[in-house]
């Protein structure tokens, strides 16, 4: 049995190899859950869930070939683009956000790279206003530079999101228009920046069990740690490579956070895309499981997600309150 010690649930690891967590992600599930508990108990206030807000920025036309995202230009997904938003659309939208109770506001561009010029001036500028809200800035933009990192910093943002999406070894499988070296060289610049690293994966593309296994470790490896993980469920969207993927069984979501909370245990888990079809059952034992924070709003860039006064009975339900600022980022 998996019954961890005090000081088991205060160690923090970043030699973990693959094979050792796979015997972990495969142990029986309630005793999985109880060692998950015991360390989400050690480290994060337990009955707190932080609640995110991501937006559009800008939509569609992506020149790389992500076989999950229907924003590809390379898919023939039926998605409308649309241009970068205006300044004051976006921060009037963080707004109503954080209005509703959100305490963190995700900006998402369709870009391969972040290039110089009007557009990521005025994502800067997104960034400068939301910290002025009093709230958590957060970007994905795609690939960076360490120049570019260091503006965002300065303009007060407070995490980057850059998903690993899946292990190194499965990784050109779903994406072949750069590599994942090419991930892991802008989390550094991000991190170099004084910046804090969101980046987590997505389950159901046709990965094995060591792939996502594989992942973790890779992310637990960091030093530090990321503050953020997110752990997406694959929404199979028509005109995409992977629209004929079946749904991840929502007990395979399970496991997965359970074991990001035992390699990662000061880690914000964030249960991310896929909600949509997973019962409210299920998405308790997700934060049963170590998650401690879920994207709040009825859109995940360009996918459906629960509408929030669902998101706010769920809580009500668990007996759980919104958590206004990360401990990781605070500490």
């Amino acid at each position: 049995m998996l019954d961890a010690s005090k000081e088991d649930c205060n160690m923090i690891r970043h030699d973990w190899r693959v094979d050792e967590v796979v015997d972990l992600h495969n142990t029986p599930l309630m005793d999985l859950l109880f060692r998950a508990q015991q360390v989400h108990r050690a480290h994060q206030e337990p009955n707190a869930v932080q609640l995110c807000s991501l937006l559009s920025i800008k939509t569609g036309a992506c020149s790389e070939d992500c076989g999950y995202c229907p924003q590809s230009a390379h898919h023939s997904a039926d998605l409308a683009p649309e241009n970068l938003m205006d300044v004051d659309a976006v921060l009037s939208t963080a707004k109503q956000a954080r209005d509703a109770g959100a305490s963190r506001f995700c900006m998402g561009a369709a870009w391969r790279e972040v290039k110089e010029g009007p557009a990521f001036d005025n994502v800067v500028e997104m960034v400068r206003g939301v910290s002025d809200l009093g709230m958590e800035a957060c970007v994905t933009l795609g690939m960076l530079n360490a120049e570019q990192a260091k503006r965002l910093a300065d303009a007060g943002l407070t995490a980057y999101n850059h998903n690993l999406d899946t292990s190194k070894e499965f990784y050109e499988r779903v994406i072949t228009t750069r590599r994942f070296e090419d991930r892991i060289d802008t989390l550094q610049h991000v991190r170099d920046a004084g910046v804090t690293v969101c980046s987590g994966g997505i389950l159901g593309m046709g990965e094995t069990i060591e792939d996502r296994c594989s992942m973790l470790c890779t992310l637990a490896s960091m030093n530090p740690q990321p503050e953020s993980v997110p752990i997406n469920a694959l929404v199979a969207v028509e005109g995409t490579p992977l629209a004929d993927r079946p749904p991840v069984d929502p007990l395979e979501m399970v496991r997965a956070i359970a074991t990001t909370r035992i390699l990662m245990p000061k880690t914000m888990v964030r249960l991310s895309a896929g909600r949509t079809d997973m019962s409210r059952e299920a998405q308790v034992l997700c934060f049963m499981a170590g998650a401690n924070s879920l994207f709040y709003g009825e859109k995940l860039l360009t996918t459906p997600n629960p509408e929030a006064i669902a998101d706010r009975a769920l809580l009500d339900a668990m007996g759980a309150h919104p958590l206004e600022t990360a401990s990781n980022l605070t500490g």
